[in-house]
């Protein structure tokens, strides 16, 4: 079992990627389900302005930091990370290691053509991978949020990857987890664009300097320019905040 800090309201798990990997393979085992988020600038704001969000997020089995600055904050604030694992780091090295043992995976997000290749891409990589399934991420209404939930169910996979926005990932695992009896269900983002080329990372040189978001906002400036220049100012002010508190 790891130790638990807590940074800005939310729980997160002090493990290094490799722990991670071993917990997640010890979650596996149990059959149980087992939700999983990542942690970052953005969406310790958003907990801090929802409180179901931050209610899902301290529930969740495994919390990671994805995010230099979260990690150096924690260091401010007297509980130091051991190491931020990036939501894509992660999920590639899930991906490799279901491809060594067997373990059924499913793909669900973004839109038919991307998650379809992002598919076919991985069972090139790794020949063994059992892909249990996978579908877009657009559905309209409960009714077929449901259909989406039983053929999850139906699949039977070990590994769930859930590439649609914050909160609703959050809130769609929140929701549905227990029923889709998935042993370790992952929130990932736009990793399946990072997966198959089509949004490319950052130089390591600035994935380790914490400068990956500028790099993202360069690629996308008009889009990324509120998250990042408007709504995540709030993080500063909820550090200095908690910096007073402790």
């Amino acid at each position: 079992m790891s130790e638990r800090v807590t940074l800005m309201g939310c729980s997160v798990d002090n493990l290094s990627m490799e722990e991670t990997l071993q917990t997640v393979e010890g979650f596996i085992r149990t059959g149980r389900p087992h939700q999983h988020v990542v942690v970052n600038v953005d969406k310790l704001v958003k907990a801090s302005r929802d409180p179901e969000l931050r209610r899902i997020i301290n529930d969740c089995a495994l919390v990671n930091v994805d995010g230099m600055p979260v990690v150096w904050a924690s260091r401010l604030l007297g509980t130091p990370l051991k190491e931020r694992v990036a939501g894509v780091d992660l999920f590639e090295a899930l991906m490799q290691r279901a491809g060594e043992k067997g373990w059924r995976v499913f793909l669900l997000g973004a839109r038919e053509e991307v998650v379809s290749q992002v598919a076919a891409t991985y069972q090139r990589k790794y020949p063994r991978l059992v892909l249990a399934g996978w579908r877009d991420g657009y559905w309209k209404g409960e009714a077929e949020e449901a259909q989406v939930v039983e053929q999850i169910r139906e699949a039977r996979p070990d590994l769930l990857f859930v590439a649609i926005s914050s909160p609703k990932k959050e809130q769609f695992l929140g929701r549905w987890q227990a029923e889709m009896k998935v042993p370790f269900a992952m929130g990932v983002g736009g990793t399946f664009d990072v997966a198959i080329g089509r949004v490319k990372r950052a130089p390591a040189w600035m994935q380790k300097s914490g400068l990956e978001w500028f790099y993202r906002f360069l690629q996308e400036p008009r889009r990324m320019f509120r998250r990042y220049f408007i709504e995540d100012m709030a993080f500063f002010w909820l550090l200095i905040k908690e910096a007073a508190r402790r």
